[in-house]
């Protein structure tokens, strides 16, 4: 065998094309602008070159130039088989021996697939923020919030495993305008309800009041629109949108009834919220509040008026001129001197990079009707001149639609977070007991492996689309035991699994596989474990679960493939079914982990 260091193979064969291309044309070409692709499925290679650039250097077809190229590749030290040449195309097929080499070391040494350093490939780590959940505290989390969540936590496990810094946090925004909707409608309509007097977990208590409120409030301005009034005025001068107002000035005073009543309200959100995230499984290293960090930003504004960078405007209230950005004046501060969205924003940021010395990275998970904000963000923090303010990363990603159209809060069209996981490990139940697959579970694990199940179905499906695509979401197709879904890879790692444990006499280190032809499902089944790094650092690189997502189901359907194709535990050929199991153990832990990156678990059995 031509010697190669495995886990570079790519970059050592863009150095021999970069030669032959100076061989052969006289042509310098820096080895960046060489690119692969993937070989075609109907087409033999392993990865293809595409010849078309080249040839205005060779000065003939791209056919000719393909197989000048590929020539050149066979007769240096490249471990190259063979090569074929379809149209402008140069396919390229590794020898068989360096795919079981490459076996044969990452399984005496999964450092050499799983650690930071295989996967960085040369990039410099980097101290990173990752928020996401951001809730409000006048309602439950729903399908929206779920993705967010899982995003942001899958994010930085795939961040963790490049070898960032990575801190999670959550910011609550648990005081405004719409936090005063919720605590008005319990104080005039709740009749002192509480969750302990109802059994109504805490989150959904407050969020049916902030349905109520608007429901009133449409009743009040309907009535002064019956009586004459313009609904824009109807809207500014409804009694209940006074009071609401009213509240929020008591409450930045300092009010104690106002106060005493936000924290009474809030706490019972938290302990709701605490119970969907145990469910979801995701955390956090810290969480911020906007009600902690709303007033830093009113004296960053302040002092930002004081130094001329923003102004005051006619209404009185304080402005940023960001006309030069091509972006508007925004208000930072109203008139009657109360904060909005903004101002808690840039207290937050200014908060956190002052908390995390060395920070360089602040990513924010954030759906996309908020890419302004973030861009107005930026730019104030260009204006007040932080070195950091190009460390803020809007990650932006669509919305989640219903087969019956889009969710809207305030008129409880949601989906909600804790129905969705319930229903969704019922669904798992039903599914699992109807297939027969429970291996002789107790009552306790059985519950479990439908969490499990449900749980994945549910990150899966969501995370297997790109964060930027706005989707649909379906719950009956997410927990399918067959095609793209988690439950199919679930079960295809419990298969191997499975396998494992009745060869568990056969599988042995062996030094040499000299003698066994890889069929071509092994040689498959081998580069798609080899792209096990590769796939974790693009994903990196694009803050895409997606990638991995749609890597490991092709795992898991290249192993079923090749476990339908293969006797894999045969008494009479020790050394295949050795090979085969060390195939097999490795293909388990590139779907262990691959899942564990976006948060999902898988049985050991099923």
């Amino acid at each position: 065998m031509k010697e190669v260091k495995f886990l570079q193979f790519e970059n050592l064969l863009k150095d021999v094309i970069t030669q032959a291309i100076n061989s052969l044309y006289n042509t310098e070409v820096p080895i960046k602008k060489i690119t692969f692709q993937e070989t075609k499925k109907e087409f033999d290679g392993d990865v293809t070159l595409v010849v078309f650039p080249w040839t205005k250097f060779s000065k003939k077809s791209p056919e000719a130039t393909a197989t000048d190229i590929g020539e050149y590749i066979i007769a240096s030290t490249f471990p190259l088989e063979s090569f074929n040449v379809v149209k402008g195309f140069l396919n390229l097929t590794i020898e068989n021996t360096f795919w079981k080499n490459f076996l044969l070391k990452v399984s005496s040494d999964n450092n050499l697939l799983f650690s930071p350093s295989a996967i960085q490939s040369g990039i410099l780590p980097e101290y990173l923020m990752v928020e996401y959940s951001s809730p409000n505290t006048n309602k439950p989390l729903h399908l929206g919030h779920i993705r967010n969540n899982l995003l942001g936590f899958s994010v930085s496990q795939i961040l963790k495993a490049n070898g960032h810094k990575v801190v999670m946090v959550n910011l609550v925004n648990d005081r405004g305008i719409h936090i005063c909707k919720s605590m008005i409608a319990w104080e005039k309509f709740g009749n002192n309800e509480t969750p302990a007097s109802t059994g109504v977990k805490g989150d959904h208590l407050v969020g049916k009041y902030y349905v109520l409120f608007d429901k009133k409030f449409r009743e009040q301005v309907e009535n002064l629109v019956k009586q004459g009034m313009s609904r824009e005025d109807a809207e500014k001068k409804a009694p209940l949108q006074k009071e609401i107002e009213e509240m929020l000035r008591k409450w930045e005073a300092g009010d104690n009834h106002t106060i005493n009543l936000w924290k009474t309200m809030n706490s019972w959100v938290y302990e709701g919220f605490a119970v969907t995230y145990k469910n979801l499984g995701v955390s956090f290293d810290k969480i911020y509040y906007e009600s902690e960090t709303y007033l830093l930003g009113k004296k960053i504004v302040e002092n930002g008026l004081t130094e001329n960078i923003f102004f005051r405007s006619n209404d009185g209230s304080i402005r940023v001129d960001l006309t030069d950005a091509g972006l508007e004046q925004k208000v930072l501060l109203r008139s009657d001197g109360t904060s909005v969205y903004m101002t808690q924003d840039i207290g937050t940021a200014q908060l956190r990079f002052d908390d995390y010395s060395g920070l360089e990275t602040l990513i924010y998970v954030v759906g996309n009707e908020q890419e302004h904000h973030f861009k107005v963000l930026r730019e104030i923090f260009r204006k007040l001149k932080k070195p950091w303010a190009d460390g803020l990363f809007h990650l932006s990603y669509g919305m989640v639609d219903l087969p019956s159209g889009k969710m809207k809060s305030r008129e409880g069209t949601v989906v909600d977070g804790d129905d969705l996981i319930k229903d969704i490990v019922e669904q798992a139940e039903m599914t699992t007991k109807a297939q027969g697959k429970l291996d002789d579970y107790n009552t306790v694990e059985a519950r479990e492996l439908y969490h499990s199940l449900g749980m994945g179905a549910l990150k899966y499906y969501i995370l297997k689309v790109d964060p930027k695509k706005r989707m649909l979401f379906n719950p009956a197709e997410s927990i399918d035991l067959n095609g793209n879904t988690g439950p199919f890879i679930q079960y295809t790692y419990a298969r191997i699994r499975s396998v494992l444990r009745k060869g568990g006499a056969m599988k042995k280190s062996v030094s040499d596989f000299a003698s066994h032809n890889l069929s071509s499902e092994e040689k498959l089944l081998i580069r798609m474990v080899y792209l096990y790094p590769q796939t974790v650092r693009e994903a990196g690189e694009n803050y895409s679960p997606a990638l991995v997502a749609n890597y490991v189901y092709e795992v898991a359907k290249t192993y079923n493939h090749f476990y339908h194709n293969h006797v894999i535990v045969d008494d009479s050929q020790i050394e295949i079914s050795s090979f085969r199991l060390l195939l097999s153990e490795l293909t388990s832990d590139v779907i262990r982990q691959s899942m564990n990156l976006l948060g999902i678990q898988v049985p050991e059995r099923m």
